[in-house]
C-alpha cells in the first residue's frame, strides 16, 4: 500500500514538473515572439539603418565654397576644381602596383604612400587639392580600392590683393584669417555624401551602384570693396615701401558717410594661392630674429615649428586692426572737435609758440623748435602746433575730454567685420594727470587702430554721425538673387553738424595752406591732417608717419588714411606720407568722378 502511494506521488510530481517545464518554455516563447515583434515592427528602422551603416563606406564630396566678390562682382575669391586620392584597404587586390602608380603620379615618397595603403582602416586619404589632369590618370589605371572624388580648391585670381582683409581657407575648406574667417557660415555650403555598398569584409559588393547626396554649394559675398581702389592703394603703399624701406605700410580708402571700405591695404602682402610660404620679408624676419636668439643665448633650444607659425602669424597680421600705435598729430583733429564742441576755444583766440611749453615739471617741445610765435588757434591747426594743443587740452581738462573720447567712440572698438580688432589702450580716468592730458592732447602716451582713427575722423567730418567701417554688403545665391542684406546703422551723433562744417574748413586749410600741402591736387579740395610720431622706446628712434585726407572738402566721399612704420631717411608725415595719398587721390577721384 505504501508502495502504491509512492509511485502515484512520483507521478503526479512528474506531471507537475513537465506542466512547469512546459510553461516556462512557453514563456520564453512568448517572450521572445514578444521581443522578436517589437524588433521588427519599432526597432526595424534603427536596426536597418546600422546594417546599413556597417555595410558601407562613406566618403565625403566638398560643396563649392561661395565667391566673394567686389562691389562690381568682380571675383576676388573663387575655386578651382581638384581631386582628392583615396584608398579603401579591403578593396585593394594589388597593393604594390597601387603604392608604385600613386608614388609616381603624386610624386610622394613609398614610405608615406605604403603607410597609409596598408592601413587598416575603413578609408584613407592620400592627397587632396590634386590636380584633375592628375587625378583622370590615376582614374584611368582602373585598379580596385583606389578612389578619386571631386574636390574644390580655392582660388585667388589676383593672388596677393588684399590678402590680409579676404584671409584664406584650410584643407577643410573653412575660413581661416579675414573675411572667408567671419563669413564662413555663409560661405561653406553644405558637404554631400557618397555611399557605396560592402559585404562582411570590405569588399565593394557588385552590381550595387554608388549611391550620392549632392553637396549644396555655398552662397555668394558681396563686399564694399573696389578691387580698382584697391589696386590703386596697393601699388602706392608697394613703392612707399621700397622706396623710404619701410618696415611696413597700410592704407585705408573708406566712405566717411556710411563706412564703406573701398580698400585696405597693410604692405607686404602675401600670395593668398600660397599662404602658407613666408614672403621674402618675413622670411628674412624670421632669420633675422633667430640669429640674434642664438647670439643673446647659444644654449636656449627652440622649435623650428613654433618659429616658423610665429613668422606666418606676422605675415598674415593686419596692422590696420589688430594693432595699435600712437596717432601723433593726426589725433589733433579729435583735440580740436572736442575744443569747439566744449566752447573752450574760437578760430580768432590767440596763443603764442616759443617752440616749447612747461607742464608741471616737464618740458615739452613743439615740433619747430626755434617756435611759432604768435598764432591763432586756425593756424595753430595748420602748423600742427602742439604748444596750441596742449594749451587747448588743458582748457577742456582731463575729465571732459575723458567724457568725449566716449562720446566719440574711441574707447571701445569699431565693430568692423574683421577678426582680432585690438582695442585703444588709453589711461584710466583717475590717472590722467596735466602731464597725460597735455600728452594726449597732441597724439601721444596713447594707442589706437588705424581703423579707429579713420571711423572717429570720418564721423567727425560726415556731419557728426559715428559710423561702423564694414566690407559686408550682401549675401548672394548663385543667380545673384540677394539672400541677405547687411545694414550698419549710425551709433549716435558725436558732434554737431557746426561743429563738422568748422572741421571740414579748416582741414582744408592744412592742405592748401599748410603742412599737408604736399596732399594738394589742382582743381580739387582737399583736406586732411598729418602726422609724425615715435615708438616706444624713444631711444630707438623709430617713427611712424601719417596722412589722414579727405575730398571733397566740402561734401567728403572719401577719406584715406595712409601710414608708414619705421621708414629711413625723412620721416616726417607732411613729407612722406601726404604725397602717397595724394598718388591714390589722383587716381581714384576721377574713377569715382569725383574730380
Amino acid at each position: 500500500m505504501g508502495n502504491f502511494c509512492f509511485m502515484e506521488w512520483n507521478k503526479t510530481y512528474h506531471r507537475r514538473k513537465i506542466c512547469v517545464i512546459f510553461a516556462g518554455v512557453a514563456l520564453c516563447g512568448v517572450i521572445l515572439l514578444g521581443r522578436l515583434v517589437y524588433l521588427m515592427l519599432f526597432r526595424g528602422d534603427y536596426y536597418s539603418e546600422l546594417a546599413t551603416d556597417l555595410q558601407q563606406r562613406e566618403r565625403k564630396i566638398k560643396a563649392a565654397r561661395g565667391k566673394i566678390l567686389d562691389r562690381n562682382g568682380k571675383v576676388l575669391a573663387g575655386n578651382k576644381s581638384v581631386c582628392t586620392i583615396s584608398v579603401i584597404h579591403n578593396q585593394i587586390r594589388e597593393p604594390e602596383k597601387v603604392i608604385q602608380m600613386l608614388v609616381k603620379e603624386l610624386g610622394l615618397s613609398e614610405e608615406r604612400v605604403r603607410k597609409r595603403v596598408e592601413k587598416r582602416t575603413s578609408i584613407e586619404k592620400i592627397q587632396s587639392n590634386v590636380d584633375k589632369e592628375t587625378g583622370n590618370r590615376i582614374l584611368a589605371y582602373g585598379y580596385d580600392g583606389v578612389k578619386v572624388d571631386e574636390d574644390y580648391k580655392r582660388d585667388y585670381p589676383f593672388e596677393d590683393l588684399a590678402s590680409k582683409v579676404l584671409g584664406f581657407t584650410g584643407g577643410d575648406n573653412q575660413g581661416i584669417i579675414g573675411l572667408e574667417s567671419i563669413y564662413d557660415q555663409e560661405l561653406e555650403g553644405e558637404n554631400g555624401l557618397i555611399l557605396t555598398t560592402t559585404d562582411a569584409r570590405g569588399v565593394e559588393a557588385e552590381n550595387i551602384g554608388e549611391e550620392r547626396k549632392e553637396p549644396v554649394a555655398g552662397n555668394n559675398l558681396r563686399i564694399t570693396m573696389d578691387e580698382n581702389i584697391q589696386q590703386f592703394a596697393q601699388q602706392a603703399a608697394a613703392k612707399a615701401y621700397i622706396r623710404k624701406e619701410a618696415d611696413s605700410v597700410s592704407v585705408i580708402v573708406m566712405n566717411p558717410s556710411n563706412g564703406e571700405l573701398y580698400a585696405m591695404v597693410d604692405y607686404p602682402e602675401f600670395d593668398l594661392n600660397d599662404p602658407f610660404t613666408l614672403t621674402e620679408e618675413y622670411q628674412k624676419e624670421k632669420t633675422d630674429k633667430e640669429d640674434s636668439k642664438e647670439e643673446a643665448s647659444s644654449r636656449e633650444a627652440t622649435d623650428s615649428e613654433d618659429k616658423e607659425q610665429d613668422a606666418l602669424n606676422q605675415m598674415w597680421r593686419n596692422h590696420c586692426i589688430n594693432d595699435t600705435y600712437e596717432p601723433g598729430s593726426t589725433f589733433k583733429v579729435i583735440t580740436a572737435t572736442a575744443a569747439l564742441e566744449e566752447h573752450v576755444v574760437s578760430l580768432e583766440d590767440s596763443f603764442y609758440c616759443p617752440g616749447y611749453i612747461v607742464v608741471e615739471d616737464r618740458r615739452i617741445r613743439c615740433h619747430k623748435t626755434t617756435g611759432h610765435g604768435a598764432e591763432t588757434f586756425v593756424q595753430g591747426i595748420e602748423n600742427s602746433c602742439n604748444p596750441v594743443f596742449i594749451n587747448v587740452g588743458l582748457r577742456i581738462g582731463a575729465d571732459r575730454f575723458y567724457d568725449y573720447f566716449e562720446q566719440f567712440g574711441l574707447l571701445g572698438k569699431t565693430g568692423i567685420d574683421l577678426p582680432g580688432e585690438a582695442a585703444t589702450i588709453m589711461h584710466k580716468r583717475e590717472n590722467i594727470g596735466l602731464v597725460e592730458l597735455a600728452t594726449i592732447s597732441f597724439g601721444q602716451s596713447f594707442q589706437i587702430t588705424p581703423v579707429q582713427l579713420a571711423a572717429t575722423v570720418s564721423s567727425i567730418i560726415n556731419g557728426g554721425n559715428r559710423i561702423t567701417p564694414h566690407f559686408g554688403m550682401q549675401v548672394e545665391d548663385e543667380d545673384g538673387n540677394v539672400v541677405k542684406k547687411f545694414s550698419y546703422e549710425t551709433k549716435g551723433r558725436i558732434c554737431s553738424e557746426e561743429t563738422s562744417k568748422t572741421m571740414r574748413e579748416l582741414l582744408e586749410k592744412v592742405v592748401s595752406e599748410g603742412g599737408g600741402n604736399k596732399a594738394a591736387i589742382e582743381g580739387c579740395r582737399i583736406g586732411g591732417k598729418t602726422a609724425t610720431s615715435q615708438t616706444l622706446p624713444r631711444s630707438a628712434n623709430r617713427y611712424i608717419s601719417s596722412f589722414l585726407g579727405f575730398a571733397p572738402a566740402d561734401d567728403p566721399r572719401v577719406l584715406v588714411l595712409v601710414i608708414i612704420r619705421n621708414p629711413s631717411g625723412v620721416y616726417y608725415g607732411g613729407t612722406i606720407a601726404a604725397p602717397v595719398a595724394k598718388e591714390i587721390f589722383e587716381n581714384i577721384l576721377p574713377y569715382l568722378e569725383l574730380g
